[in-house]
């Protein structure tokens, strides 16, 4: 295993355009440091600070800082893509088989990538979690503090799934940039099978089926924490209470996805002629 991710490192790092993508991937999701710090003068009449705000509490914090991380998830999404890419553009896939790499070992040192990647993302988004949570939160029993912890479980999980289907989908077209098209039919489609289920029998049976499609799946390990914020705020308002926590079910669909997208990226360069 470490042969393979240390081969597959050495060409990201070699490569400046993926060495600038990585590292934009890793420092973009730390701007909820800068927001935690964030102060707004209303025309001289008070200043709102958002971490006085309680957004910043344990355990929420864990919601917040993961739901935002994971928006920056497309910035590696172009690295993985590209990985792909190259190797077809600049023939080193074929070279790399013929030095001895096998096929199987060729994908496997994608995915190690994506694993040690997402791994890293995950513990960089913990340390900067705690630390704003421990500077800014009135909660200070460990019990509160590490009640959450299982939205960084998530996060990677979202991480290792979303970037097993980008593998996948470079596998299938060969091309990066047509590669990240096919994320975006991919969501047109779940819309509109949902929207097909939905007419032709309920909305309720609609949404129960789509929580097993990919792109959907993923969303599902962490939903959007606006409406728990508000929550906090207007606990009277009990028409807005929703189901935001992280369940077993959507961690199991997404690293089933994932195993399927690795598989079939196998497949593709198995069958496929280079």
């Amino acid at each position: 295993m470490l042969r393979l991710l240390n081969l597959e490192l050495q060409k990201l790092l070699l490569n400046r355009a993926s060495k600038v993508l990585i590292f934009i991937s890793f420092i973009l999701p730390f701007t909820v440091l800068i927001l935690s710090s964030i102060k707004i003068n209303f025309f001289g009449l008070f200043t709102l600070e958002l971490g006085e705000l309680g957004i910043f509490n344990f355990p929420v914090i864990w919601h917040i800082t993961t739901f935002f991380a994971s928006q920056f998830k497309f910035f590696f999404a172009i690295v993985v893509v590209s990985m792909i890419g190259n190797e077809y553009s600049n023939k080193t896939i074929k070279q790399n088989l013929i030095d001895g790499l096998s096929k199987k070992e060729f994908i496997l040192s994608k995915f190690y990538t994506i694993v040690f990647f997402s791994a890293i993302a995950t513990i960089l988004i913990g340390l900067a979690t705690f630390a704003i949570g421990m500077y800014y939160s009135s909660y200070t029993e460990a019990s509160i503090i590490f009640r959450e912890t299982n939205f960084l479980l998530a996060y990677f999980v979202k991480l290792v799934g979303f970037f097993s289907l980008c593998l996948f989908l470079a596998m299938l077209v060969k091309r990066s940039a047509f590669a990240l098209g096919g994320l975006f039919v991919l969501f047109i489609v779940e819309w509109i099978g949902f929207g097909i289920i939905a007419w032709q029998t309920s909305s309720e049976l609609a949404e129960k089926v789509q929580r097993f499609f990919p792109l959907k799946s993923m969303y599902n390990l962490i939903k959007q924490p606006f409406q728990r914020v508000i929550m906090t705020k207007f606990p009277e308002k009990s028409e807005m209470f929703y189901d935001y926590a992280v369940h077993p079910t959507d961690i199991f669909i997404v690293i089933i996805w994932t195993a399927i997208f690795v598989f079939f990226s196998y497949k593709l360069l198995e069958r496929r002629d280079l």
